[in-house]
């Protein structure tokens, strides 16, 4: 009880002598602010761009998985083993997986039909640079492609195989550049296919290639295909709420039998949840945040040395208020926590006001980089909080110690 009431009676001491100094205060507390500001801004700032990319994540691939031809169908060793070629996913195999497997939310099929087209419309033509993806009416909706202008394939075109398109955001552009592209008339691969949508520019590293592609039906890819065997792929699109590893490993089950695959033998084709851009996404904020901490550290680390230095100075101008105390009965161990006190206190509000402004940081810096949310990083305010204790403890333990060691007699005569 006494020490509690002790600790209430330094702490008012502690305030006191704040707001006696209070320019002094102000700016060493800045000192401190600026450190945990620097810390909390850019932690919160990388919290803030990867929660708007996780909200927006399942539209990324984040939430489906594919299943598609072996990339190791090439004879070759593998551990001294040679590795038996797996044939590609045939159309009917594909189909058969679509019709069969009910866990899914969506499911398109698909399959690259060349990546080096040249596409044409009257006298302009583009690079042979072109990716043509023969795809179905699903296709759109699971990868989240949005269309600027027109429509998507019905699934009678699908089915029937009719001459349409739809054109990447680039090939719009670079045929048509302020023409109306819908309905208009365009000539690859020796075929003429009519315009029916446009998709809105995607941009980003990770779907740079999609403005500069075009889909057309599945059938008609095969057709263009003519005797070169294609390899489908499959893409499934998941709720939110499912298992990602349950469906995956029924999904695996049906390819198998659809595939007949023998018991015990590897799978012929490969199941790859789209999970990679999170990986990438993962390991950089990591780096971010360690990048973050260690600048928040070293500035943190130059605060505590200043507020020590300021604390010392503050100690040699008390001298005789300490010798007072101790005159009228004070303990060295009160003078140490007096000190103590006063050093944490003004780290704390140091730390308070970094925190504040981290936040306002972070969140402005989130917002100029396009992240379109608000993060309250609870995390890092904890850890500003807490690191601005310590570093109140490590700045004032010293000062403390030289206040509480001082010699009463010699504090009096102190001028």
């Amino acid at each position: 009880m006494k020490a509690s009431i002790d600790l209430i009676l330094n702490i008012k001491e502690a305030l006191t002598a704040i707001q006696a100094n209070w320019l002094r205060t102000i700016l060493t507390a800045l000192i401190v602010a600026i450190g945990i500001t620097s810390l909390v801004g850019i932690l919160t700032a990388v919290d803030g761009i990867k929660a708007s990319i996780n909200q927006s994540f399942s539209s990324l691939g984040g939430n489906t998985f594919d299943i598609k031809t072996k990339q190791e169908n090439r004879r070759g060793r593998r551990r001294g083993v040679i590795e038996k070629a797996q044939p590609p996913i045939r159309y009917g195999e594909a189909s058969q997986f679509k019709q069969r497997f009910g866990y899914a939310d969506e499911i398109t099929i698909f399959s690259y039909l060349t990546r080096s087209a040249e596409i044409k419309w009257g006298s302009k033509k583009t690079n042979p640079n072109v990716t043509i993806t023969g795809v179905d009416q699903n296709y759109l909706v699971v990868q989240d492609y949005d269309l600027i202008n027109g429509r998507n394939f019905s699934g009678l075109e699908i089915r029937n195989g009719t001459d349409v398109i739809i054109i990447g955001n680039e090939i719009k552009d670079h045929l048509f550049n302020n023409s109306e592209p819908i309905n208009q008339l365009i000539s690859l691969l020796g075929s003429k296919f009519r315009v029916i949508g446009v998709l809105k520019e995607q941009g980003g590293i990770s779907r740079g290639g999609v403005d500069r592609s075009i889909f057309i039906p599945l059938e008609n890819a095969r057709r263009l295909a003519q005797n070169r065997e294609l390899r489908f792929q499959i893409k499934v699109s998941l709720n939110e709420g499912n298992s990602m590893g349950h469906i995956m490993g029924e999904a695996v089950g049906l390819m198998r039998i659809i595939r007949r695959d023998k018991l015990g033998q590897p799978p012929s084709f490969e199941v790859v949840r789209s999970k990679s851009l999170a990986q990438r996404l993962d390991k950089m904020t990591g780096y971010l945040r360690i990048g973050g901490f260690s600048i928040g550290f070293i500035t943190l680390l130059g605060a505590s040395i200043a507020l020590m230095n300021i604390m010392l100075v503050s100690v040699t101008e008390r001298t005789q208020e300490i010798g007072i105390r101790k005159a009228l009965g004070a303990t060295p161990q009160k003078i140490r926590q007096q000190f103590l006190v006063e050093a944490i206190v003004i780290c704390q509000i140091g730390g308070l006001a970094g925190v504040l402004f981290g936040i306002a940081m972070g969140n402005v810096v989130s917002q100029i980089l396009g992240a379109g949310t608000f993060v309250v990083p609870w995390l890092w305010i904890a850890v500003g909080l807490l690191l601005g204790f310590v570093v109140g403890i490590i700045s004032g333990y010293i000062p403390a110690r030289k206040a509480a060691n001082l010699d009463p007699i010699e504090s009096l005569r102190f001028e």
